[in-house]
């Protein structure tokens, strides 16, 4: 069992654990009557940089324990004074150390919209991020399988949220273009090995129609990667390690959206978009000479 099946069959159990505790109807119901959250594609999209979707996260499968975190809430405000237009909370417990109360007390301190960012496997979840003040919820390609994607994206619709549609390949593109996303973003984090390529967004974007709100996941270590990212096409980033174990939250968002003011166009496929600037190369070997080291 490769590191996603694994978080995934604990996903569903502790759905299984939470619905007998609150039924799927009374928690829709909740959901329902918070209304629906903003349309956050408008937010996404465009300017002069990037935009930063700054993470609340204590710990990872890969790298163990970051950041202990008792005030989420005050860590969210730093954020988002900061410059991050998306607070992104992770609600997994057993690998992740987040939970349902950090969405709660994050999206109750913050004006911004919230990301609850799990392992979405179940409708229950949907409506659950809801309930709990979120206005975008993350739905993994690979978790869901291509079959279900559509039905989670206007499930997410329905409850009020904007998916964040996650995506490794260029096949997972066709897929979550097929579900009709607005929001696509590329993992630079493979789910089964956990190991990062930070080519993968250069690779994939291209695939990505324009139009459609272009996020780049894992690999920013500072903000020259941010840059790269920029350069490579990115309309926003989702940033966790690199934040937690930086020491000054608000600083960190700041010279993260610094580093992105002047932004280029994704190639696209081969023999189109001949015209654009050609992007910047962000690969494992680091970020591009002129970037500024981040202290």
């Amino acid at each position: 069992m490769n590191a996603l099946e694994d978080i995934v069959r604990a996903a569903r159990e502790e759905v299984a654990a939470r619905r007998k505790r609150l039924p799927e109807a009374a928690l829709r119901e909740r959901a329902l009557a918070r209304g629906a959250g903003r349309d956050c594609v408008p937010l996404l999209r465009g300017g002069p940089g990037v935009r930063v979707i700054a993470e609340v996260k204590r710990a990872s499968p890969s790298r163990g324990p970051l950041a202990a975190i008792p005030d989420p809430a005050g860590l969210a405000a730093d954020y988002a004074a900061g410059g991050a237009a998306v607070i992104s909370v992770l609600t997994e417990g057993r690998r992740f150390g987040g939970s349902l109360a950090d969405l709660d007390a994050v999206s109750d301190r913050v004006d911004v919209p919230v990301l609850r960012k799990d392992f979405v496997v179940d409708p229950y979840q949907v409506w659950e991020a809801r309930a709990h003040g979120a206005e975008m919820v993350l739905l993994i390609v690979a978790a869901l399988g291509p079959a279900r994607l559509a039905e989670f994206v206007a499930l997410a619709r329905e409850a009020g949220l904007t998916p964040l549609v996650e995506v490794h390949d260029e096949a997972e593109v066709e897929h979550a273009v097929a579900a009709g996303s607005a929001v696509i973003g590329v993992n630079a984090r493979d789910l089964a090995t956990l190991e990062v390529e930070r080519g993968t967004f250069a690779r994939v974007a291209p695939h990505i129609p324009e139009g459609l709100v272009r996020i780049a996941e894992s690999g920013v270590r500072g903000p020259g990667d941010v840059a790269a990212y920029a350069h490579a096409g990115a309309d926003a980033v989702l940033v966790g390690e690199a934040l937690v174990t930086h020491g000054t939250p608000r600083t960190a968002v700041a010279e993260l959206l610094a580093a992105s003011h002047v932004r280029h166009p994704v190639d696209g496929p081969p023999g189109d978009r001949q015209d654009r600037p050609r992007r910047a190369r962000l690969t494992d070997g680091g970020t591009p000479p002129t970037a500024p080291a981040w202290s």
